[in-house]
């Protein structure tokens, strides 16, 4: 694998967490060190859960955010310090009380209605918490109001918790970067493996979302199960005026959440992606291959393999769309910032980050934002010629082509290698994985726990084409429940390989 191709590779599969929220998630983890070895209450309770708690009169969401808070103080702050959240929301109680007492006056408005949901830090919020997408250029910056996928939350009555921290600027920076790192917020340390919906491109608004390229950008849901991330999905999706991609989804209002069966992959064709989808990490063949034995005994028609013929392809303009647009789309973002703020387009940004190196850079550079800054507009012929290029060998002539042939649902591989320990000497220990196409294309991406190799959770994707979240949404459900691998997770000093069978 070149240069380019480790790039690529690297990017596309940050696609599946750009952008997520994440619902009741702040104070999920239940520490076995013993500085935070206390049982969280709350620690297993899904959104379905916790609004049952509410209605039956066990918790208010005041309690519910209350304890989240706290959690929050135990074990980001202190305890096994996971640096998981940048700041959280001032308001968050008060937000919850108004919330309680409509509940109590009207009812609720849905299933979302007083659950604590946390957002990256690329998501503007029109409140007292900043936007930054952990840079320190951006420090300060209070957006002058919500992204329109936080205006769906808020509307469905979800309490907007806390900013967490994230791969800086989402992980468009450097090649050498170490995931979960960033200059405001430090290195995250992260226990938990989560399901992760990437929807098609358009489904939910990008306004208000810092931006990498609107060709593949989008934000999406993770939560505990399944279910969640659907409850989620399901809250956020809406057309939205100033996001022309919304133009294309669907029109009527639909709940990725209802009717959800444990037998949906009766009868489900389902492709097996192998080709450099495979064989780059046994320790995640060993789980998928397990995970394509589930899928058949639970009623699939497995179709193994199948290829996705143009993939060896895409990588030549691919990362010429990516550079190209993120240079225009961040220049339009950063405009908005007022003239007290160091950078207000990316070269401004780039010699912010030389002038800040000891603080901006202590452990890699911005080779990706200088050669975004050294691309011309999105009218140079380069441009049109390898996004038309891109679009057609992921979507018309791939993923599409694959799925009209062998007549499937879905296509199924592992999501990538499994997790790999935190080096900020070395970067990420990266080889490999499955998002490329589906990231190209726009088309969705679900990714769900399929175990673990030497401790580390190996996830399995499903995929298809645009417009597919139904189905893709109703297989990922079926599969989660025949196996239920989602474990509790634990904080451990290091990761211990006693296990050489994974």
């Amino acid at each position: 694998m070149n240069r380019s191709q480790h790039l690529l590779s690297r990017l596309t599969y940050s696609w599946l967490a750009l952008f997520m929220l994440c619902a009741g998630c702040a104070g999920l983890d239940r520490a076995q060190a013993p500085a935070a070895a206390t049982v969280f209450e709350l620690e297993e309770l899904s959104i379905t859960d916790l609004q049952a708690a509410m209605d039956s009169g066990r918790y208010t969401s005041r309690q519910l955010v209350a304890l989240y808070l706290q959690r929050i103080e135990q074990i980001d702050r202190d305890g096994p310090a996971l640096h998981a959240i940048l700041e959280t929301n001032p308001d968050a109680l008060m937000i919850a009380d108004a919330l309680d007492a409509e509940r109590r006056r009207s009812g609720p408005r849905g299933p979302l209605h007083g659950i604590p949901v946390v957002l990256k830090d690329n998501i503007d919020t029109g409140d007292r918490m900043m936007t930054t997408a952990g840079s320190l250029a951006l420090d300060g910056w209070l957006a002058p109001q919500d992204a329109f996928i936080v205006t769906r939350l808020r509307e469905a009555g979800a309490v907007i918790l806390a900013k967490t921290n994230l791969s800086e600027w989402a992980n468009f920076r450097s090649t050498r970067s170490s995931s979960g790192w960033s200059a405001r917020g430090g290195q995250v340390k992260n226990p938990y493996a989560l399901v992760g919906i990437k929807p098609t491109v358009g489904l939910l608004s990008r306004s208000g979302i810092i931006p990498i390229s609107h060709t593949q950008d989008t934000a999406g849901p993770m939560a505990r199960t399944v279910q969640d991330a659907a409850l989620m999905l399901t809250a956020m999706a809406g057309r939205d005026p100033a996001d022309p991609a919304t133009d294309a989804a669907p029109v009527a209002v639909i709940d990725y959440a209802a009717n959800l069966d444990a037998n949906a992959l009766v009868g489900a064709r389902i492709g097996v992606s192998r080709a450099r989808h495979f064989g780059y990490s046994p320790a995640a063949d060993r789980a998928v291959e397990a995970a394509i034995e589930t899928l058949r005994s639970r009623g699939a028609v497995i179709v193994d393999p199948v290829e996705i013929p143009t993939l060896q392809d895409i990588s030549g303009c691919e990362l010429e769309v990516l550079l190209y647009e993120f240079k225009a789309g961040l220049n339009a973002y950063l405009e908005r910032l007022g003239d007290e703020f160091p950078a207000r387009s990316l070269a401004e940004l780039i010699d912010f980050n030389r002038q800040e190196a000891a603080r901006s850079m202590p452990y890699f550079d911005q080779e990706i934002f200088e050669l975004a800054e050294q691309r011309g507009d999105l009218g140079s012929e380069d441009y049109q010629q390898s996004l038309q290029t891109c679009t057609r060998l992921a979507g018309a002539e791939g993923i599409d082509a694959v799925m009209q042939a062998h007549r499937l649902d879905a296509l199924v591989a592992p999501t990538v290698s499994p997790a790999w320990p935190i080096d900020l000497v070395n970067g990420d220990h990266y080889l490999g994985a499955s998002s490329s196409a589906a990231a190209v294309a726009g088309y969705p991406n679900i990714t769900v726990p399929a175990g673990e190799a030497f401790g580390l959770p190996v996830g399995l994707s499903f995929f298809g084409t645009a417009w597919s979240e139904v189905t893709l949404i109703q297989l990922a459900y079926a599969y989660e429940q025949a196996t239920l691998h989602r474990r509790t997770p634990a904080f451990l000093p290091t990761i211990l390989l006693d296990d050489p069978a994974g």
